[in-house]
């Protein structure tokens, strides 16, 4: 019966006869190539190009139109972080740059303001990084105006109120207080504290830093830092190029511009290279290890970014990720990084595991540094790795509001104009002699910064002529 029914449909669809299911299969099978013998074209992917416009207040903006969805969304980046808190006052730029959320504005209170951006279905956010500030902003565009209107305010003339202000500064003190239970989050911090001693980079807020700040200190950051020419805004959405310039300049064209701080430098590894050991009463172990290495502007830097990736960013297929969690299963996470900026670079390895096995799985990382000179990097894992990160590649410019951000901070970076444009085939040119190069030239195991976080009682002891540094983390 079902058989019948099936001819039947076949026939009202496509005309086949009555009742011959094997005639209708090979009929069928005959006018269809196999799968595996489908040919497609090759997929092209070309990057929609933004517009860049600087205002007469020396802000720039860079213009996408997208009018699929009712939405615009503006995104931002100051050129500040939090390696320009003041010393001693760590901590100055996050609340800065919550408390501009939170706390109000010289016309508006916050309450206000927050009542207002419900009522709009708005979202505005405002944070800091260690380099950067960003800010982000969506709306439909049936209410740009309005939000535009609190946007500005909240950039441009923030009020810090001081209840907002002990609010920020409170809820800072309990996240600090609860780093401490945070194994993995601690050991990446003192890493960071160690890899840029000496460098205003490596500096973090404490209870006692957090204590020293006054509400004045935010708006002396803020007035410092949050200029028009110190400004770079990404607009994406259902909005006219016309109607950004527009807008723009009725709610940022009174923004006045000011004197630029003074840019920090590239730091410089100043840390001596050793096991720099936090004892902690814990049943697992952080390893984390790392040293300075090119910056972004650098020739090998694409095929540094390979490198790592076949060392311990890509996934399970990478070499540290392999022998370290895979074979010898001494980590449930293990992996590498490669912290590429403008003018340095930072490449680290990790692997969290149980404690006993602490200077087994940082011998095993080391040892795949070392390798590289017995076990070159083979044409299979180029090829698998240059794959991975060309296809990945995409998928940083799924939304209009991606691929505005994305070409404003190459703007932001100084990174060359053609950076995307050219970076698959920058990429897909990495051969095997210059990756295997790069890696003779950069990584050095004897060079390295090594972070470990447990408990020292249990674990496995240095290789020898290797000894731990013990420190205490800041409170």
């Amino acid at each position: 019966m079902i058989k019948k029914l099936a001819a039947v449909l076949a026939f009202l669809l496509i005309g086949l006869p009555l009742f011959h299911g094997k005639a209708l299969a090979s009929e069928v099978n005959a006018s269809q190539p196999a799968p595996d013998k489908i040919q497609y074209e090759a997929l092209r992917f070309e990057l929609p190009q933004a517009e860049r416009v600087v205002l007469d207040n020396g802000m720039v903006l860079y213009i996408l139109e997208n009018h699929e969805l009712p939405l615009v969304n503006i995104g931002a980046l100051i050129k500040t972080g939090t390696m320009y808190d003041p010393t001693q006052k760590e901590g100055t730029g996050e609340l800065t740059a919550y408390v501009m959320r939170t706390g109000g504005t010289a016309k508006m209170k916050s309450a206000d303001i927050d009542r207002q951006l419900d009522q709009l279905a708005a979202s505005v956010s405002v944070s800091i990084a260690r380099e950067s500030a960003q800010i982000g902003f969506s709306i439909l565009n049936t209410h740009l105006e309005q939000g535009l209107n609190l946007l500005s305010q909240i950039i441009i003339s923030p009020a810090f109120e001081p209840e907002k202000f002990e609010l920020a500064r409170q809820l800072k003190n309990e996240e600090i207080r609860r780093l401490k239970d945070d194994p993995q989050g601690l050991a990446f911090q003192e890493f960071n504290r160690l890899i840029y001693q000496g460098d205003p980079r490596g500096r973090f807020p404490s209870l006692k830093s957090l204590a020293r700040i006054q509400r004045d200190d935010l708006v002396q950051f803020h007035n410092r830092f949050f200029l028009p020419n110190n400004a770079m805004f990404a607009v994406s959405g259902d909005i006219s190029r016309d109607d950004v310039l527009k807008l723009f300049g009725q709610y940022f064209g009174s923004w006045k511009k000011g004197n630029l701080p003074e840019a920090i430098t590239a730091p410089v590894q100043q840390s001596k290279p050793g096991i720099y050991l936090i004892d902690k009463d814990i049943p697992q172990s952080t390893v984390i290890s790392g040293l300075y290495t090119i910056d972004k502007n650098h020739p090998d830097f694409y095929a540094f970014s390979v490198l790592d990736f076949i060392l311990g960013s890509g996934g399970f297929p990478s070499r540290i990720v392999n022998v370290v969690r895979n074979s010898e299963g001494l980590a449930y996470s293990a992996g590498s990084f490669y912290r590429a900026r403008t003018d340095y670079g930072i490449f680290g390895s990790y692997a969290f595991t149980k404690t006993s096995s602490t200077m087994k799985a940082l011998a095993l990382m080391d040892d795949e540094l070392a390798k590289l000179l017995t076990h070159p990097i083979t044409e299979k894992e180029l090829n698998w790795a240059k794959k991975s990160i060309i296809d990945g590649f995409i998928f940083s410019f799924a939304t209009p509001e991606q691929i505005v951000w994305q070409q404003m901070n190459v703007d932001y970076e100084k990174l060359p104009a053609d950076y995307l444009r050219t970076y698959r085939d920058k990429i897909e040119k990495v051969s095997v002699e210059k990756i295997n190069r790069t890696a003779v030239k950069y990584l050095d195991k004897n060079k390295n910064v090594v972070l470990i976080l447990g408990d020292r009682k249990k674990m496995d002891q240095p290789a020898p002529g290797k000894e731990f540094v013990l420190i205490t983390p800041e409170e």
